[in-house]
C-alpha cells in the first residue's frame, strides 16, 4: 500500500460499505469514518511498522493501474508453527473477474516462498460462498468450524477454518490458479 493510495482507499472502502460490511469486523463507529483517508494513513503506519517486525504482510490488489482491494497474510507466528492467517477484499467492481483469485494466489506463493511459511489460514463466514470456492480452488481445504468466532457485521458470527499447507501445491499456487482458467 502506497501513501498515494489514502484517497482512493477511503473512496472504494466507502462506495463498498454494502459488499463488505457483511464479512467486517464491527466497529464502535459509524463505516464513514472508520474509512477516511486520515484512517487509512494510520492504517499504512501501524501496518508498516508490524511489517517490518514480520507480524504482517500486506499487499495492494491492483487491475488496470488502480487500486481495487488488499489481500494482507496477518497474525505471522515464527518459529515451528510458521504460520498466518489470510484476509482479502476487492472492489464488488471486480468481483467475479478472477482478480481476487489471482491477488491471493501471488500472496500465497509468497508467503511459502520468500517469506518462508508453512502453513496459511483463511477463516471465512459459512454464508460467504464466493470467498469459499474462491481458497477452494486454490486448493485451501476446510478444517475446522469455529463457533461465535468473530465480531462481524454486528454479532457474533461463525467462521470455517481453512488452510493450506507450503506442500499442498508443489508446483505453487499460481500455477494452479492458471491452470483453472480458461485460456
Amino acid at each position: 500500500m502506497e501513501r498515494s493510495d489514502a484517497r482512493e482507499w477511503s473512496r472504494l472502502r466507502t462506495a463498498n460499505e454494502a459488499w463488505l460490511t457483511p464479512w467486517e469486523p464491527s466497529g464502535a463507529v459509524p463505516w464513514a469514518e472508520r474509512h477516511t483517508p486520515a484512517v487509512y494513513r494510520g492504517m499504512r503506519r501501524a501496518t508498516s511498522a508490524r511489517a517490518r517486525a514480520g507480524t504482517t504482510l500486506p499487499f495492494a490488489v491492483r487491475h488496470d493501474g488502480r487500486l481495487v482491494g488488499q489481500v494482507t497474510v496477518d497474525n505471522i507466528v515464527r518459529g515451528a508453527l510458521r504460520s498466518g492467517h489470510l484476509g482479502y477484499w476487492v472492489d464488488s467492481a471486480v468481483a467475479g473477474r478472477g482478480v481476487a483469485s489471482l491477488a491471493v494466489a501471488l500472496v500465497c506463493d509468497h508467503a511459502f516462498g520468500p517469506a518462508g511459511l508453512h502453513r496459511l489460514q483463511a477463516d471465512i463466514r459459512p454464508e460467504n460462498g464466493p470467498s469459499r470456492r474462491l481458497v477452494e480452488r486454490l486448493g485451501f481445504r476446510q478444517e475446522a468450524l469455529f463457533r461465535d468466532y468473530l465480531d462481524i457485521d454486528g454479532a457474533w458470527r461463525d467462521h470455517l477454518g481453512y488452510a493450506l499447507l507450503a506442500g499442498d501445491v508443489p508446483g505453487g499456487v499460481l500455477a494452479r490458479w492458471r491452470a483453472r482458467v480458461p485460456s
